[in-house]
């Protein structure tokens, strides 16, 4: 592959993604301003504010499924491209249509669920597309590491803007304030549709108009699939990765509580934190090329074991904002090999499959995670939890050895 085509390919890779990013319903551009909304102009206690997110992010756990809709369903015989623009079209449909909801408690959980559905068709549809590109291409550490990096800027990007969009909303009236927000989200949506017209030959030559062959069989997939040996490490290590008990809602509390940390503190660990992940995602895509993933797994692995460790040491606000740096950092590399792994641990034809079941087992992972640090932050203290979480993150070493030799043999080409 030439140079020009792989640009064209991660220039391709770096537009979804961004678009994707800011309008993901868990941490994209309407997830700030929905929640003031409902707190300030809806007055939802945190309790109802709790159980709205509940019910909005429930499709979730069910990603997996999106991922074979994916795989055997190619939308307007255009393979992913179809996704694009017939679901960025119907959701921006959707949010012209809500404008014009009475009840607006009702409309925000409404569109909320349709928008979280939609997105997961998107997702599936960009999940596959990016898998199957890696692979055929031999530059999935190279899709990684954009992905990571445009994806983090993308998150921050969107979050800072949910809160100036949200400052703004205060001063107009609930219904004005509405239609405002939808508004937006339609035009957004419409973008993304927009970009499924894009074909650039170095992402789709070879791939097939309709990418999905007219006859399968569903159970042979579906054996193929489960013997596949790459995916039990792949799926094993992701999931103990995002499991953890010391981060999150501990981390919040323990900076608030016990070392008398704002609520501007939090806010700024985490865009720290992202900060700091970016040169990682840098440095793995350099070496993506250069290394082994074998190698660059184990990098990744021993990186990312200390990650949450300097905590245990820091008795100030501050130092816990200079320990985001070293957190970042570390976790970078891991989340970079990590996602490597996913992708080229794909069976042939089901990359939209094993993808979105990643996403799914993120989505448990980490709300179980978070579920038990609380229980064993309110028993056992903060130190408890880091140490638990650096032993969860040890149990990735084994999982290491168990990966095939097939998939980690090779580097990127350069």
């Amino acid at each position: 592959m030439t140079f020009s085509s792989r640009r064209t390919i991660l220039l391709y890779a770096a537009a979804m993604i961004a678009v994707l990013a800011v309008v993901s319903p868990a941490v994209g551009l309407f997830v700030v301003p929905i929640s003031f909304l409902l707190k300030n102009k809806l007055h939802l206690s945190a309790n109802g504010l709790a159980t709205f997110t509940l019910w909005a992010g429930l499709p979730a756990y069910f990603a997996f499924v999106f991922g074979i809709v994916r795989d055997y369903w190619s939308p307007l015989k255009l393979g992913d491209r179809g996704y694009f623009i017939l679901f960025g079209a119907l959701a921006a449909a959707l949010a012209l249509g809500f404008c014009f909801l009475g009840e607006p408690q009702a409309a925000l959980l409404a569109y909320a669920i349709a928008a979280t559905l939609i997105y997961l068709f998107l997702w599936g549809a960009w999940n596959g597309l990016s898998a199957t590109i890696g692979q055929r291409h031999a530059m999935s550490g190279e899709m990684s590491a954009v992905w990571n990096f445009v994806g983090t800027i993308g998150y921050a990007t969107a979050l800072a803007g949910g809160g100036l969009l949200s400052g703004y909303m205060e001063t107009l009236d609930t219904r004005t304030a509405l239609r405002l927000l939808f508004v937006i989200a339609a035009a957004i949506m419409a973008l993304i549709a927009g970009l499924g017209f894009w074909k650039p030959r170095a992402v789709f030559d070879g791939l097939g108009a309709g990418r999905v062959p007219q006859r399968r069989d569903v159970v042979a997939d579906a054996a193929r699939l489960f013997r596949h040996r790459p995916i039990y490490p792949a799926l094993l290590i992701w999931c103990l990765w995002n499991f953890s008990p010391g981060g999150q809602t501990v981390l919040q509390y323990h900076l608030a509580d016990q070392l008398h940390g704002s609520d501007a503190d939090w806010g700024d660990y985490n865009a720290i934190f992202y900060a700091a992940s970016l040169p990682a995602f840098v440095i793995f895509g350099f070496l993506s090329t250069r290394l082994r993933l074998g190698r660059l797994l184990w990098i990744g692995a021993l990186c990312g074991l200390p990650q949450m460790l300097p905590l245990l040491f820091i008795h100030t606000a501050h130092g816990v904002l200079m320990a985001a740096v070293f957190v970042g950092l570390l976790g970078g590399i891991a989340t970079g090999a990590y996602m490597d792994l996913l992708i080229r641990a794909c069976p042939q034809g089901l990359e939209g499959t094993m993808m979105m079941m990643a996403w799914s087992l993120y989505a448990v992972s980490v709300n179980f995670g978070n579920l038990w640090g609380t229980s064993l932050y309110e028993h056992y203290g903060f130190a408890t939890c880091i140490v638990v979480t650096t032993a969860v993150y040890a149990l990735i070493l084994p999982l290491v050895l168990l990966v095939p030799k097939s998939v980690t043999a090779v580097k990127d080409e350069g």
